[in-house]
């Protein structure tokens, strides 16, 4: 794995109850939660920090040690959440659009809505 990429989320979520979920921008109501560390970085994934900066973040989580397995823990979550399309990998810093930006709870839904529209894009 290339840790010097950006990684960036292709999904719309939410932090709702205290857990990440996918959630469904027209039926907000609609959510899949996910696992624990696929929601962690889907969370994270905004297009600005590298996946390296990512492991370092995620490894400063454990003050005493990180686990052994972390990277390939993290390695395997970037691969799984990059085959389903929910994250995807670039060389360069991106800017999220709109509705990708945050939280679904923290968007206006009817702009999200009309940008998704404009944008083209449907989700999965």
């Amino acid at each position: 794995m290339d840790t010097s990429q950006y990684f960036y989320r292709n999904v719309v979520f939410t932090r709702k109850g205290g857990k990440v979920a996918l959630v469904d921008i027209h039926n907000p109501e609609h959510t899949t939660d996910m696992e624990d560390w696929l929601g962690i970085v889907i969370s994270l994934a905004d297009g600005k920090h590298t996946l390296q900066q990512l492991i370092d973040y995620m490894a400063a989580q454990y003050p005493a040690s990180a686990p052994t397995e972390l990277n390939k823990t993290i390695e395997s979550v970037v691969e799984r959440l990059t085959e389903g399309n929910m994250l995807k990998l670039t060389d360069k810093e991106i800017e999220l659009p709109y509705y990708l930006s945050e939280p679904v709870e923290r968007l206006s839904l009817d702009v999200a809505r009309q940008k998704m529209h404009d944008d083209g894009y449907t989700q999965h």
